[in-house]
C-alpha cells in the first residue's frame, strides 16, 4: 500500500507541468497581440499593445513564456485577474469557500438519492419502481443542465418569486460587508451562524436551493444507473450465493453483503464527481449568479484574461491530480486487489 501510494505522489509533478504546458500551449494559437488585450485594463494601454507585449515577453518563444510564468507560480505569484481586478490568489481563496458550499450541498443528497434510487432499481428489476427509475434517470441525465437551471429559474423566481439568484439578498448584502460581521471561515452560511445572524443564514439557504436542485437531479441520474448496473452484477456472484444457502435473510444478503460491494464503483464515481464541483459547477453558477470559481473562469474566458485562464488551470489541475490521487488511495482500501 505504501509503495501504491508513493507511485501515485511521485506522479503528480509531471501531471501538473503537463496540464500546465497544455494550457501555455494552446493559449499559442493566439497572436501576440491577441494575448496581450488580456492584460489591458484601459483604452489607452490598448492603443500601446507594442509596449504590453513587450513588458510581459509575449513575443518570446513558447519555453521561455513557460518558464517565466512557472518561477513565478512556485514562488504564490500566479498574476493578476482584470476581472475581478485582484490578485489570482486571492480571487480564489475569496471565491473558493462559495463553491465548496455549494459542492457538499450538492454531493450529500446526490449521492444518498443515487445509492438508494439504485438499490430500489435492482432489488425491483423490471418490475415498476426499477422501470420508472430507470426512465427518470434517462431523462434528467439527458436533460442539458442549463435547460434545467433555466426552467426552474423561470418556474419558481420568475413565475413565483421563490427562492432567487446570486449569493444573497440586497438587503442584506450591506450586512456581510460591515466590520461587525465577522468573516471567520470565508463560508456565508457557516459565518452568519457564527455571527449569530439567522436570517442572513436562511437567506443564504434560499439562494442554494435552485442551483443544488438542478446539479442533484442531473448528477443522481448517473448514480442510479451505475448502482444498478453494479448491484445486479453482484447478486450473481458466488458468495452472494453462498450467504443465502447459510440461511441468512433477504435483506441481510442485500444491504450488508451485496450492496457494500457494488458501492466500489460509486466511491470513484463520486469522487470525480465531487472534484468537478469543486472545480466549478460552470454553467449552474453562471445561471444562478453565484460568485464562485466557475463563474469567475467563465467570466476570464470570455474576456481573455490570461493571468486568471492560466491561474484557473493550475487550480484546477491541482485538484484533478489530488482528487485522483485520494480517490486511488480509497479505492485500494476497499479493494485490496488494485493495489497490486
Amino acid at each position: 500500500m505504501f509503495t501504491f501510494i508513493i507511485r501515485r505522489i511521485l506522479l503528480l509533478p509531471l501531471i501538473f507541468i503537463g496540464v500546465t504546458l497544455f494550457i501555455v500551449l494552446l493559449m499559442q494559437l493566439l497572436s501576440p497581440a491577441e494575448r496581450a488585450a488580456g492584460f489591458v485594463s484601459s483604452e489607452a494601454q490598448l492603443r500601446n499593445l507594442p509596449a504590453i507585449i513587450e513588458q510581459y515577453g509575449l513575443d518570446q518563444p513558447w519555453y521561455v513564456q513557460y518558464w517565466n510564468w512557472l518561477s513565478q507560480a512556485v514562488q504564490g505569484n500566479l498574476g493578476f485577474s482584470r476581472v475581478t481586478n485582484q490578485p489570482v490568489l486571492t480571487t480564489i481563496r475569496e471565491r473558493l469557500p462559495n463553491t465548496i458550499e455549494l459542492a457538499v450541498l450538492t454531493i450529500i443528497p446526490t449521492i444518498g438519492l443515487g445509492i438508494w434510487l439504485g438499490t430500489v432499481a435492482a432489488l425491483n428489476r423490471d418490475r415498476a419502481a426499477d422501470q420508472l427509475s430507470r426512465v427518470l434517470s434517462i431523462m434528467f441525465w439527458s436533460l442539458p443542465t442549463f435547460v434545467l437551471g433555466i426552467w426552474l429559474l423561470v418556474i419558481f423566481y420568475g413565475g413565483f418569486n421563490l427562492f432567487g439568484i446570486g449569493q444573497i439578498s440586497a438587503n442584506f448584502a450591506r450586512d456581510i460587508l460591515r466590520p461587525e460581521f465577522e468573516r471567520y471561515t470565508g463560508f456565508l452560511t457557516l459565518d452568519s451562524l457564527l455571527n449569530g445572524r439567522f436570517d442572513i443564514f436562511w437567506d443564504a439557504i434560499m439562494h442554494l436551493i435552485l442551483p443544488v436542485i438542478t446539479l442533484v437531479l442531473v448528477i443522481s441520474a448517473q448514480i442510479v444507473r451505475v448502482m444498478r448496473s453494479s448491484l445486479l452484477d453482484t447478486l450473481t456472484q458466488d458468495y452472494v450465493r453462498t450467504a443465502r444457502a447459510k440461511g441468512l435473510s433477504e435483506r441481510v444478503v442485500n444491504i450488508k453483503h451485496a450492496r457494500r460491494n457494488a458501492l466500489i464503483p460509486i466511491l470513484t464515481l463520486s469522487g470525480f464527481t465531487l472534484i468537478g464541483l469543486l472545480n466549478g459547477a460552470v454553467i449552474v453558477e453562471t445561471i444562478f449568479a453565484l460568485p464562485g470559481v466557475g463563474k469567475w473562469l467563465s467570466d476570464a474566458a470570455v474576456q481573455l484574461d490570461y493571468a486568471a485562464i492560466l491561474g484557473g488551470a493550475v487550480f484546477v489541475g491541482l485538484l484533478v491530480v489530488v482528487g485522483n490521487l485520494v480517490v486511488d488511495i480509497l479505492y485500494a482500501v476497499v479493494d485490496p486487489r488494485i493495489r497490486y
